[in-house]
């Protein structure tokens, strides 16, 4: 397949890298799926476009993802049915949770439709699924209420201040911060809950706006997430002076709001859980809690669970991954169901990814923490 090259960054994706994943013997899904490290396999995330209709500068910057830039034509593009097809086999192997990402997932035509076909899955207890769906919020409103009736069950929100201004620059489209809170507002009313607000902090540029966001979403029901700006891909100009690390954002919130930790809701949960404190130092529910995702300071490989699958059907291992493996070709071949999920299970046993200890690693070692090979951007696969 001929490269698809950008005249300012490198390709997304690198078909001469691309696995294609052969099964030399055959591995039956069983509900319980472990990699070298024995992590199961229990979230996938799906991205269904690799297009959005923001251009912030930690994702999509406007000087790479201009009027020029070559996106995946449609053709390109895992159908519904396909999607639905992979994400069974997933299941079965014993997935557990399904976020929908993009790009914008809500930019995807008839995004309900492929989310009334997953809602229709069960895991291997005979269980619904935890489906989720991760937006920017500038669809929600005028999407949310359908978006339930399909199936979906909760959502998480992108907004990275409350200021206008601050989030117009970021955003770098001139989108109003208003719209994204009518959006959350809608989903609350749909009934899509309960709502997360991931806040990506870059130092000098949106720090401020951490206690502004804290005040207003304290008591709300809906939990702050404080994400460190991360080396995901080549085209955000990643610097690890831009990183603000977790330890100083929660350092700065407890000027302000005691917090008092909490412990993970789930295995794999990549967010550290802070709880508001009353005056007595104990944790008040009804003020509620926020998390923090230390990507880049606090490496949380050593349970991580998921699995990524781009919009055009290649399988990540890893949100750093510099290479994935092409489950479209199975998907429009010939091979069956037992087959695909037999695939799955051999690039799963063999996945030994762990870029943050890696890096944690090499900058202890050397003080150069980079990786210098290309890895898959954020926004061809979701963060």
């Amino acid at each position: 397949m001929t490269e698809r090259f950008s005249p300012k960054i490198i390709p997304i994706i690198d078909r001469r890298n691309a696995a294609a994943p052969t099964a030399p013997s055959r591995i039956f899904p069983e509900g319980l799926l472990l990699d070298t490290r024995n992590r199961a396999l229990r979230d996938l995330r799906i991205s269904v476009t690799d297009r959005c209709n923001f251009r912030c500068s930690y994702c999509m910057p406007k000087e790479v993802f201009d009027n020029h830039y070559s996106y995946l034509p449609h053709t390109d593009l895992l159908t519904f049915e396909e999607i639905t097809r992979i994400a069974r086999q997933f299941v079965a192997h014993g997935v557990q949770k399904i976020r929908l990402t993009g790009g914008e997932p809500l930019l995807r035509k008839n995004i309900e439709r492929l989310v009334e076909q997953l809602a229709g899955l069960r895991t291997v207890e005979g269980k619904p699924l935890d489906l989720t769906l991760t937006t920017n919020g500038s669809l929600l409103a005028r999407k949310a209420s359908a978006l339930k009736a399909a199936g979906l069950q909760r959502v998480t929100v992108s907004l990275d201040a409350m200021n206008d201004a601050v989030f117009r620059a970021m955003n770098d489209v001139d989108f109003p911060v208003s719209e994204v809170l009518a959006g959350i507002e809608a989903a609350h009313a749909a009934g899509l809950g309960p709502i997360k607000v991931n806040m990506v902090v870059k130092r000098s540029v949106n720090e401020h706006e951490i206690l502004p966001m804290v005040r207003h979403f304290k008591g709300s029901g809906i939990v702050l997430r404080l994400i460190e700006y991360m080396d995901v891909g080549a085209s955000n100009g990643w610097r690890m002076a831009d990183v603000l690390p977790s330890a100083e954002v929660i350092a700065r919130i407890q000027t302000e709001h005691p917090l008092v930790a909490l412990a993970a809701a789930s295995p794999g949960e990549t967010a550290q859980r802070w709880g508001f404190a009353d005056a007595s130092g104990v944790h008040d529910a009804q003020a509620g809690e926020i998390g923090v995702i230390s990507s880049v300071t606090q490496a949380f490989c050593g349970d991580c669970n998921r699995a990524r699958l781009s919009t055009e059907g290649q399988l990540y291992l890893c949100l750093f991954a510099n290479f994935g493996h092409d489950l479209r070709s199975l998907v429009r071949g010939p091979a069956s169901d037992a087959d695909l999920a037999s695939a799955i299970g051999h690039i799963w046993h063999g996945r030994t990814d762990r870029y943050s200890e890696l890096r944690a690693s090499q900058k202890a070692d050397s003080g150069n923490h980079n990786n210098h090979k290309r890895r898959v951007e954020m926004s061809y696969i979701g963060g």
